[in-house]
């Protein structure tokens, strides 16, 4: 469990207090100096930060939105490191719940970051007990919920409140690059809408007709070679079913209807079926990448179930869950 700043606790798979979502300009970005860590040589590294994906909630709920995503790879500005070690905390994605009362909060995806400087936010849920305007979605705490690195899609006939992307972006500086997308936006669908991806806007369902009542798919993640080969991450997850078909996953690790999103690659959770049970958005993760040349020989990571790797004439640095990396 988590509070944030606004008051809203979030609840996570195996999460921890996820750090400040304190977000620097561009420029070179440099921890260590003045922090009261032991300072070193700094070293420049490129990174990609993902968050966890949002849950799918509820029966004919919209799918969770995936982890927003910050990267510097390829040809960004890097992430200066002067802290002999520097905490790397991996987001969990969001534990799927049936809240009740409505107003509670929960399946929101949990930051990651690379201390306080790179944060990238975790992937909305769309917190409603069902889709009718009686609910109470204007509530603030709701809306921080359905908001994230990648906003939730909508439910069964909803169409009042989106779930935002991009949420919170840069503070001091332009907006870019982008962490992630609004999810499908209803307008008054019988389907539920896909959640928002780390690439793409989440679908809206189809309206009755032929077909009708489909759910709609969730956005798409955005594909990154950080690791040597292009991976597609932080996909949004689908609509739940109304009377016809489930939405699928967006590429990327967004869970089908009823499929808990992809852990490693900060899916959104499929909306459940009616009655369903709701399921877990996707974990987060971490990687960095440094040339071997200017890497100090002590590089290490920790815990164990986090890795360094070489790629050519490169270390890639791999944060499966929360840890420490030493310079």
């Amino acid at each position: 469990m988590r509070d944030l700043k606004n008051g809203l606790t979030t609840s996570g798979k195996n999460s921890t207090n996820i750090q400040s979502r304190r977000i620097k300009g561009f420029g070179y970005q440099v921890l260590g100096f003045g922090s009261g860590g032991e300072t070193v040589v700094p070293v420049d590294f490129d990174y990609l930060v993902l968050a966890g994906g949002g849950a799918g909630q509820q029966g004919l709920g919209g799918g969770g939105g995936g982890g927003g995503q910050r990267t510097s790879f390829p040809g960004g500005t890097k992430v200066t490191i002067a802290v002999k070690d520097t905490p790397i905390t991996v987001g969990a994605g969001g534990t799927g719940m049936n809240p009740n009362p409505p107003t509670a909060a929960g399946g929101h995806g949990v930051d990651s970051s690379i201390t306080d400087l790179i944060v990238s936010a975790g992937g909305g849920a769309m917190n409603t007990t069902n889709a009718f305007p009686a609910d109470p979605g204007a509530n603030p705490t709701n809306a921080a919920v359905r908001n994230g690195g990648c906003g939730a899609g909508q439910t069964h006939q909803q169409q009042q409140y989106t779930g935002l992307g991009n949420t919170p972006p840069f503070s001091g500086g332009p907006a870019n690059p982008v962490q992630g997308y609004p999810g499908g936006p209803g307008g008054g669908s019988f389907g539920a809408s896909g959640g928002g991806g780390a690439g793409a806007v989440g679908n809206n369902g189809t309206t009755p007709g032929n077909p009708g009542n489909n759910s709609g798919p969730g956005g798409a993640g955005v594909a990154n070679s950080i690791t040597g080969s292009p991976v597609t991450r932080g996909g949004g997850g689908g609509g739940g079913v109304y009377a016809a078909g489930g939405g699928s996953g967006g590429a990327g690790g967004g869970g089908a209807n009823d499929v808990a999103g992809t852990d490693g690659l900060g899916g959104g959770g499929g909306g459940p079926n009616p009655g369903g049970t709701p399921v877990d958005g996707g974990n987060g993760i971490i990687i960095m990448r440094v040339a071997t040349s200017l890497a100090p020989a002590n590089l290490a990571v920790a815990p164990g179930s986090n890795a360094i790797a070489t790629d050519g004439s490169d270390k890639v640095i791999t944060f499966n869950v929360t840890g420490t990396l030493t310079i």
